[in-house]
């Protein structure tokens, strides 16, 4: 396998699919936000990306679940293997592409996350605790590098409950083991943070708000919204007239360059835990990024 990581607006998905197009592959997402459908805008799904010198590129792990619904890691682990299996059953070669550290690392990794059920006593005897109550158990399980955690109650409560069960639970079949070359791009500081801003401006006068009030209408509610991300907590806010335009504006662009300097932090640390990864500098020409892939691939 191939991989391809790197921060939010660094060129990712177009260069997953150059290569997937120049070696006979398929690209595999591995965001978590973009497997929900009809979240397109707010989630940066680049559909024009997979189109390579008018050929489609195959991809997969986009628009395989509904809005509202919960999907996690273990899901996404299930999935993967299903994908992946079948690219290589038919002689293809899978390049896994995305920038949520986690799911990336659940793969590359290979997570061992048995299935954990809800346990409504187990989850009842957390309901009287205050928030920060909650943070300090899920902070006493586990080291907290997913953030996401502690934004909302009802997450904290099911991430202390995935814990609690995971530790008394290591039945099934491990995750297993998959071979794959690593590649991560990066911009300068400056730049990307130019990059982040233009392509949130274009973002936003090309639907993103319009996006996010179909979602509300079709049942979603603000609170169930919000919890998908910057992109949709800010734009919701706007919508309920929380914020004004500028605000919006002004706060989401803050906290995606926040988000981008956390997905390096993430990145940067699975180097340190081991995993080799080939910086490619997106300043480079296609041809350029194509030739260091090429050159570094094993024989």
């Amino acid at each position: 396998m191939l991989t391809i990581l790197g921060p939010t607006a660094t060129g990712k998905t177009a260069l997953a699919a150059r290569v997937a197009y120049e070696l006979n592959g398929e690209v595999i997402s591995a965001d978590s936000r973009q497997v929900y459908r009809r979240m397109d805008i707010g989630t940066g799904k680049d559909f024009a990306d997979y189109i390579i010198e008018g050929a489609p590129v195959p991809y997969h792990l986009i628009d395989i679940a509904e809005p509202g619904t919960e999907y996690n890691i273990f899901r996404y682990q299930q999935d993967f293997l299903r994908v992946y299996g079948d690219i290589k059953d038919r002689g293809k070669l899978p390049v896994l592409c995305g920038g949520s550290g986690m799911y990336l690392e659940s793969v590359l990794k290979g997570y061992h996350l048995p299935e954990v059920q809800r346990d409504p006593i187990y989850t009842e005897s957390l309901l009287n605790k205050t928030e920060e109550g909650l943070t300090d158990i899920l902070r006493s399980l586990k080291t907290l590098h997913n953030k996401t955690d502690l934004e909302d109650r009802d997450r904290l409560i099911r991430a202390i409950e995935i814990e609690m069960k995971a530790r008394g639970n290591n039945s099934g079949p491990a995750f297993p083991k998959i071979s794959s070359t690593v590649f991560g791009i990066w911009f300068p500081r400056g730049l990307l943070k130019k990059r982040i801003t233009d392509r949130l401006q274009g973002r936003l006068e090309n639907g993103m708000i319009a996006e996010i009030e179909q979602l509300l209408k079709s049942g979603i509610t603000p609170e169930r919204l919000m919890r998908y991300g910057l992109e949709y907590k800010s734009g919701t806010r706007f919508v309920t007239g929380e914020i004004s335009f500028d605000e919006l504006f002004n706060s989401l662009n803050t906290a995606i360059h926040q988000f981008s300097k956390r997905q390096m932090t993430w990145f940067r640390r699975m180097e340190r835990q081991g995993l080799k990864i080939h910086w490619i500098d997106g300043r480079w020409a296609l041809r350029e990024k194509m030739a260091f892939i090429i050159d570094h691939l094993p024989d």
